[in-house]
Parts: structure tokens; sequence; C-alpha cells
């Protein structure tokens, strides 16, 4: 559910430094439509003997920024919807013979979900509500017959029999990640969101972030269902996430863990996380050393680890980020517009992190609310991350991308009348190919450089701040130049101390007027970046 407010436009541009890195592997996609299946997004997903079972989520595009018209009823997915990828056919069953309960959860929009063996397990949501005559986010836990659903659809049967439910108010959540480690499931972020969207904050609503990462068990035989809660974390500053990317990891310790990509929005400003959060079974940390710039909103993600080099691999598909490449350009756009590009965050075995530009993109601006299905019959671990060293065949298909918002445009949000976007009924075969000399990855300095330069506002007035980070006592130069590099003024800070460091530059008293780079210099790198001066 992209319940984005509304967001000042900005640009700003920093220079992608050409390293790179020897490609561990590279990406194919390629396209597979499915005659009679329809357009899908923000929906949940399950697998069972190589065939997919869709449940939820929504038939049209990006949501209307008019209360009237967001979320409208009318686009909810109301089927259970099966798909065989191998025969390219679909059925689909009416949610109508369930109870309402069901019904109502079930054609919500961004669930939360993870498959057991054969249950899928599917909470929260967000989707109208008959009782209230209102939108709202729903506390139901449902459990759901893989095998027998699949079955029952395909051949015409009730399913019924198949939907177990139970409420808890602690499953009131839409926008979050469920994933497990362990026999423990892990409810990420997330946000209790009630009543009807209204982007200009009108009182239609009331919504709040869990801010949480809530534990539990569940003890399920068959019939009945039972819930064991576990102790919940809480941080405001660092939990307060939604509608964003959690990959199941494999850590450089051997262990299972999880971790959460960027989200939005932040405490303090309407704007995506750029750090993550590792979980694992002893608790979390916050990543602040790495920054993530591409793949901010939630989208179809490829969790892929190498034992050999004890390296784990997060490929990310296009959707929605405040930042992209424009020819080699990184270009900050505060807007947070659709992208095309495919990322990989890779952590090595010292833990350290890194995102790496892939020579591949999405063919059209999409991925937004997709997901990645993946392909049971490839070798993984226990909760899902692919084993790269044994693909031994130069191509190995992974798995699949299907549906997410088709966005006709970068930018659409503020002109959003609902034709601008739509549920995309496209499929993506995935595949990895072990030709690691067939394209380069182009390594983002900014995610792994100690300056993690960032300006703002931007555009300005001519008074900014400068934030920027120093990996040790350094004397720094800090200028603004015209975009011929010609320095038009700048000062040398003397030992300023390592760590954090904020500048605020008044530039009133040059009369500048039009798009110049803020450079920051030391013994030890360089950073810069594009602002937009426009002083009255």
């Amino acid at each position: 559910m992209k319940l984005r407010l509304a967001l000042l436009v900005a640009m700003t541009a920093c220079t992608i430094y050409p390293f790179a890195q020897s490609s561990p592997f590279n990406i194919h996609i390629e396209p597979m439509t499915i005659s009679g299946l329809n357009g899908l997004q923000a929906y949940a997903f399950g697998t069972f003997d190589g065939k997919w079972l869709l449940l939820g989520g929504r038939v049209d595009g990006l949501h209307r920024r008019q209360p009237f018209a967001a979320f409208d009823p009318a686009y909810n997915n109301d089927q259970v919807i099966v798909v065989d990828p191998i025969t390219q056919q679909s059925w689909t069953a009416s949610l109508s013979t369930l109870s309402i309960d069901l019904q109502e959860q079930l054609s919500s929009t961004n669930m939360e979900f993870h498959q057991k063996g054969n249950y899928l397990y599917i909470l929260g949501g967000y989707g109208y509500n008959d009782e209230t005559g209102a939108k709202k986010t729903f506390d139901f836990l449902t459990a759901v017959d893989l095998q027998a659903t699949i079955e029952a659809v395909m051949n015409g049967n009730e399913i019924v029999s198949h939907f177990r439910q139970i409420s808890d108010p602690q499953f009131a959540v839409t926008g979050g990640q469920l994933e497990m480690i362990g026999e423990t499931f892990y409810l990420i972020g997330g946000n209790k969101f009630d009543g009807n969207y209204n982007p200009m904050g009108g009182p239609t609503y009331t919504q709040v972030y869990t801010n949480s990462i809530r534990k539990f068990t569940i003890t399920d035989d068959g019939t009945s269902l039972s819930i064991t809660h576990l102790p919940e974390i809480i941080d405001e500053d660092n939990l307060h996430r939604r509608d964003y990317n959690v990959a199941p990891q494999i850590l450089p310790t051997g262990t299972e863990g999880i971790t959460a990509f960027s989200g939005v929005f932040q405490p303090t400003v309407n704007l995506p996380y750029l750090n993550c959060v590792n979980i694992d079974e002893n608790g979390y940390t916050v990543n602040n050393e790495f920054l993530q710039y591409y793949n901010h909103y939630h989208c179809a993600v490829l969790p892929i680890y190498s034992l050999l080099s004890n390296e784990m691999h997060s490929v990310f598909f296009g959707g929605i980020a405040q930042y992209y490449d424009s020819l080699g350009v990184l270009v900050q756009d505060d807007n947070v517009p659709f992208v095309k590009t495919i990322a990989r965050v890779t952590r090595n075995a010292s833990g350290e992190m890194a995102e790496y530009k892939l020579p591949v993109e999405m063919p059209e601006f999409l991925g937004a609310a997709s997901e990645f299905i993946p392909n049971e019959e490839v070798s993984h671990y226990e909760n899902g991350v692919f084993k790269l060293d044994e693909f031994t065949e130069d191509s190995t298909l992974v798995g699949y991308i299907y549906g997410g918002i088709s966005s006709t445009a970068k930018n659409i949000f503020f002109t959003n009348t609902g034709s601008q976007s739509d549920a995309s009924d496209q499929i993506y075969k995935v595949y990895v190919l072990n030709d690691q000399s067939s394209g380069i990855h182009a390594l983002n300095s900014q995610s792994v450089g100690s300056l993690k330069m960032q300006v703002y506002p931007n555009p300005n007035d001519g008074k900014f701040t400068i934030n920027f980070h120093l990996k040790q006592q350094s004397d720094t130069k800090i200028s603004i130049q015209q975009l011929d590099g010609q320095v038009i003024a700048e000062e040398t800070l003397h030992a300023l101390k390592a760590g954090g460091n904020t500048y605020h530059w008044n530039s009133n008293a040059l009369n500048l007027s039009g798009a110049y780079l803020i450079t920051i210099s030391t013994a030890f790198e360089k950073s810069m970046q594009k602002v937009f001066i426009h002083q009255k």
C-alpha cells in the first residue's frame, strides 16, 4: 500500500565512480504472458508442486490521490488465482463462498505473508470493511492449505474447508513484512491504517506505525491455530518503516538471518531510509555504514548466497526509489519516482555491504508491488536463499517476477487520475547466468564511501545544509563550483572530527541562481553533488 504523502521535488546528482566488481553472476529476464491472467499488484502468494496460489492485492495501478477514488473496493482482487507457469495456464475461483471476514481480508492489499511447508500464513492487510463502511487494517491471521486449495480451484471444487482464520490485535498491520528464523515468525515494521486515505492529511484516517519487530510462534495441527507471542522489539527511530523490502539472508557466520532494506518514511522527513536493519535470532543491528540508494519501495527481490566466497547477494528489480542512474550520474529525486534499476546488494565475509548497479534494467517503469516467485526445484536453504555454488549450468531459471505497478512515467503521483499506471499482467522468467564476463556490475561508491554526503533542502534559496561522514580526523575543503568546474567559493575546515559532521552554507552574498556543484574533499577521498539554487 503506497500511502505516500505529498513530497517536495528535489534533484541532486553525484558522480558514480567507475569502480566495478568482477560480477559473481549475471541476470537475464525473459518476458512471458499467460492468456487470461490479469494484472495484479500488492498480493500474497504461495507455491505447491510448481504452481502458484495468488490472493489479495489490487487489479489497478498506483492509488489515486483523491480520497473518494483511492483504494476503490471495485479494484480489489476478489478471486483465488492459480497459475501453472510451466503449462502457462491459470484458473480462478470466487472468494464469495467464504465468510465475510475471510472475503474482506483476502481481497485487501499489502497483507503480510509467509509460507511454511504446505501452509500459507497471511495476516493484516488494508481493505474495505462493510460493517464500518470504511477501509481498515484487518487483525486476522489466516492459514491456507496450499495443496488442497490449488487442487480445488483447478478442479472447480469448493474451497471453504481449506481456509482457517483467527483474530489478534497484534496482527492489525499492513505494509510490513513477515519472515521466519527457525520456528519463530518475525513481523517487521508496517503500520495500522484505519479510515479512508487522504494525502492532504485530512481527518479521514488514523495511522500508527508499529516501530517494531513482533515475534511469535504458531501451533497448527491442521485444524486449530494458536499463537504464542514472544517479547517485542521496539525502535521508533530505526523500525519506523513500511512498504519496503525484506530478504532472508545467510549471514557471514553461516546462520540464517533477515535484512530489512530501506522503507518509508523517516520519522523526521518524508523520504526513504537509506540504511538497513540486520536481524538474527539474538536481536538486531542497524547498519549505518551502508547506504542503499536504489530500489526503496517494495519490489521483487532475489536472495542468493555463495558458501565458497561467503557472500550474500540480494538482487532488487525496479520499483520506486529516491535515486536512479542517468548516464553514470546518480540522480536524487525527492519526489521518489518509479525506476527501472536492477541492483544487487552484497554482504561479504567480513559483514561489509555494498550496492552495485547491474547492466540490465527492467524494460519499463515496473517492479513496485511485484513479487519474486521462486522455482522450488532449484537448490536453496530452508529459508529460501538460493545456493549459488550449486548452479552448475550456464543458465539457471531461479524463478519469476509477476505483476506489480506498471507506470507510464517516472513521476505520476501528483497527476494520477488512474490512467497513468496499471497492474501489470506481465511475467518475467529470471535466469542466473554463470558467465561472469558478460556484464559489469558498477559499484555505487556512495553506498560504501565514508563521506556519505547529503545536501538538503535541494532546490534551495542559497541556504542549505551538508551532512557528511569522516572516517578519521582531517582537514576538509568544501567548495561551490560552476558546472564547468570553475570554483566560485571555498572554505577549508581544519581538523574536523571523525564521524558525522554538518556544515551550513549561506551563499546569498554570491547572488547565485541555477545549478552548481558542491564538492567535499579530504586527504583520503572526495565527493560531489549537484545543487539547485534560486535566490529570491
